[in-house]
This record gives C-alpha cells, sequence and structure tokens, in this order.
C-alpha cells in the first residue's frame, strides 16, 4: 500500500470494513501506519446489513440469542438503500511498477476446481443471475422448499455474499417482502455480531462449560465423515455434494454436523475446518457459528441432547432419495423404503441391485441408539 501510494501520489484510501478478529487487528495496523503519512482514511459497512457495535439490549450488553436480536434489528435501525450504479468510473492512467495479477498466482495449479465450473460462475454477472433465479422461481415457495435439498429451493448466494460478488443491501432489496428469507440474512448478520462482540469463538465454546465435554479423537471415524462414508446415505450425500460443488444445503449442514459432533464425539472444531478448507462460501463467522449452534455450545444453540436421527431426517427430507440417490449414485436402484436404511435389506436383494454393504457401500460405521446414548451419557459427565 505503501508503494501503491507513493507511485499514485494518492492522499486519501477508502476501504469496507471487515469483523473477524484477524481483519478487525489488520485493517487497524494499517490506518494507524496510513494516518501516521498524513492519509486520509474512510472505512464503510459494505458487508453487513448493521453494524454490529450498534446494537446491543436494554442492559447495554450483546445479545446471545437470535430473536431478540432480530426483533431489535428490524425495528430500530434501518437498512440503507444500495446506492445506484455510478454513472462513469475514474481510473489511475498512469504507470504503475506493481505486481502483475498473474504473478499473484491466485489460480490452482492442479485441476481440482474444474468440477465446479458446472456449478458457479464467480463474479458480480454470476451473482445477479443467481439471485434473479431465485426471486423469478423459488422466492414464494423458499418458507417450504428451502428445507428440502433435491430441489433449488434457496438462493444459494452464500459464495457471492462471501467474496463481496453481491451486498446484504442488494439482496435485502430485493428480497424484503419475503420476511422467511430476510430472517436468514438476519442470521448471517448475528454471526457476525457475535463474533464481533466474542472473538475467542474462533477457538472456544462461547459457552465455557464445553471446555470440559469428553469429545473422542477418532481419526477413521473423521476420515470415513470427510469421504461421505458414513453408511447413512443421507450424510453421506451431504459430503460428497461439499466435495463434488463446494457447497452443501444448509438443512443436510445441520444433518452431517449433529452426526460428527453427536454420533461420533468428534470435536466440533474438526467440522469447522473441514469447512473451511472445502466450502466456496466459507466464511469464518457463518463457520464457526454453524458449527457452535448445533454442537449445542454457542449462542441460541440447540440443545445438546437434541440429536438428530439421520434416518428420520433422511425420509422427512428427502422422502423420495431423489438427493441421495445423485449424489450417492451405488444406491440409485434401492427402493424407497430402503434408501435412506440399506442395512435393513436382505443381502440377498440388495445384491441383485449392485451393492454389497462392507464392499461397494459401507456399514453404518456406528449405531444410531448406541451413539445417541453415548452421546446423551458424555453431555452428563460435562455437566457433573
Amino acid at each position: 500500500l505503501k508503494k501503491l501510494i507513493q507511485e499514485t501520489n494518492a492522499d486519501a484510501i477508502y476501504w469496507n470494513r471487515r469483523y473477524s478478529p484477524f481483519h478487525i487487528q489488520q485493517d487497524s495496523d494499517c490506518k494507524i501506519a496510513l494516518l501516521g503519512k498524513g492519509m486520509e482514511v474512510k472505512e464503510y459497512p459494505g458487508n453487513l446489513l448493521i453494524e454490529p457495535s450498534e446494537l446491543l439490549n436494554k442492559q447495554g450488553n450483546p445479545f446471545k440469542v437470535f430473536t431478540p436480536f432480530y426483533k431489535t434489528a428490524v425495528t430500530y435501525l434501518d437498512v440503507q438503500k444500495p446506492l445506484p450504479t455510478p454513472s462513469e468510473l475514474l481510473f489511475y492512467n498512469g504507470q504503475l511498477d506493481s505486481t502483475a495479477l498473474k504473478e499473484l498466482k491466485l489460480l490452482p495449479t492442479t485441476a481440482w476446481a474444474e468440477k465446479f465450473i458446472d456449478y458457479w460462475t464467480p463474479g458480480e454477472l454470476g451473482a445477479h443471475q443467481k439471485m434473479n433465479r431465485f426471486c423469478n422461481e423459488a422466492i414464494q415457495n423458499y418458507d417450504k422448499a428451502r428445507d428440502i435439498p433435491a430441489t433449488q429451493g434457496t438462493s444459494r448466494l452464500s459464495p457471492h455474499l462471501h467474496f463481496g460478488e453481491i451486498s446484504p443491501r442488494q439482496v435485502y432489496e430485493k428480497t424484503r417482502s419475503q420476511e422467511a428469507y430476510v430472517r436468514e440474512l438476519y442470521f448471517r448478520e448475528f454471526a457476525y455480531y457475535l463474533l464481533f462482540h466474542f472473538p475467542k469463538m474462533v477457538k472456544e465454546p462461547l459457552r465455557p462449560e464445553f471446555m470440559k465435554f469428553p469429545w473422542n479423537h477418532n481419526e477413521s471415524h473423521l476420515h470415513s465423515w470427510q469421504k461421505g462414508l458414513t453408511g447413512y446415505p443421507i450424510v453421506d450425500a451431504g459430503m460428497r455434494e461439499l466435495w463434488q460443488t463446494g457447497w452443501m444445503h444448509n438443512r443436510v449442514r445441520m444433518i452431517v454436523g449433529s452426526f460428527l459432533v453427536k454420533h461420533l464425539l468428534l470435536p466440533w472444531q474438526e467440522g469447522a475446518r473441514w469447512f473451511q478448507d472445502t466450502l466456496l462460501d466459507a466464511d469464518l463467522a457463518n463457520n464457526i457459528f454453524g458449527w457452535q449452534w448445533v454442537a449445542g455450545c454457542g449462542a441460541d444453540a440447540a440443545p445438546y441432547f437434541r440429536i438428530f436421527n439421520p434416518i428420520l431426517q433422511g425420509e422427512k427430507f428427502d422422502p423420495q432419495g431423489e438427493y441421495v440417490k445423485k449424489y450417492v449414485p451405488e444406491l440409485k436402484q434401492l427402493p424407497t423404503k430402503y434408501i435412506h436404511k440399506p442395512w435393513k435389506m436382505d443381502e440377498s436383494e440388495l445384491k441383485a441391485l449392485g451393492v454389497t454393504l462392507g464392499e461397494t457401500y459401507p456399514y453404518p460405521i456406528v449405531d444410531h441408539a448406541d451413539a445417541r446414548a453415548q452421546a446423551l451419557d458424555a453431555f452428563q459427565q460435562m455437566r457433573e
């Protein structure tokens, strides 16, 4: 920045405010250094609907529960309308002795990212195409369709929001009449809000008693979960969707998250690390908030004793098995009755459909009833 300022004779620098602990420190250091050189520095709120510092409860403390946060935010804080597109942009026309874009080596050196081309169009154009599709085709049924992973019932804007290719104010302006969707935008706000006020959340549970939780550290179970080989089809479909597309349906994120921390008793930090590494929308605030919620150790969290049954979750939200058959194709011949519990089917009937448990598809790595009992026992140990 110092070199660029010197080359251009710039006298001011503007940027959009950031909210993670690392970025807050980085921006603060930059601001101090630039002000010391006589520069004008301006920060703008471009990445959120509201500023986390502007909203406190009646006691003057940060909110820790979403509903009162949401009600206060929509009642007392106005969302600024997006500014119109500038009629002209002024560019610097001089020669710069700076780093060329290709020198940054931003693109992967292997072809692993090519599989995403069929699913995503990076950039502002792709973001607005996604938003227009959602507003024209899906938003009216969002409240019901958002839980069905086999349909295009969600906006899929999260990667574009993460990379700043569309602003939350633009999305809000287009969707403000649909409260169910606007509420989800405010869940994103709440995640940033919590991280801003409680930066230790990145590594530590917001509820300190969970520091004593007796987690397991089974590498084999972790690997099976990461690769979508747990033997529970809805869990495996979600983990394979993530690997193939860089994204996972929100309902399924809850299912696979619950399975990791409550069936396998693996630390939520392991799940957060895997998501941070594989999700195209790997947003630190949302990732940490989601994992602490599903583990029961965060703000407004699901109770620890609420343990999703992956079989019932699959039957409820993927009743025809369409989602499972798409991402776990080795099971696509199975009848609907057994698609979420293939081990219940007769071995000879399975074999006739090309499935041999333990070979072409794994047996469940844990028994649901046993895992649930162990999770409740672990929770009781922590409480004691």
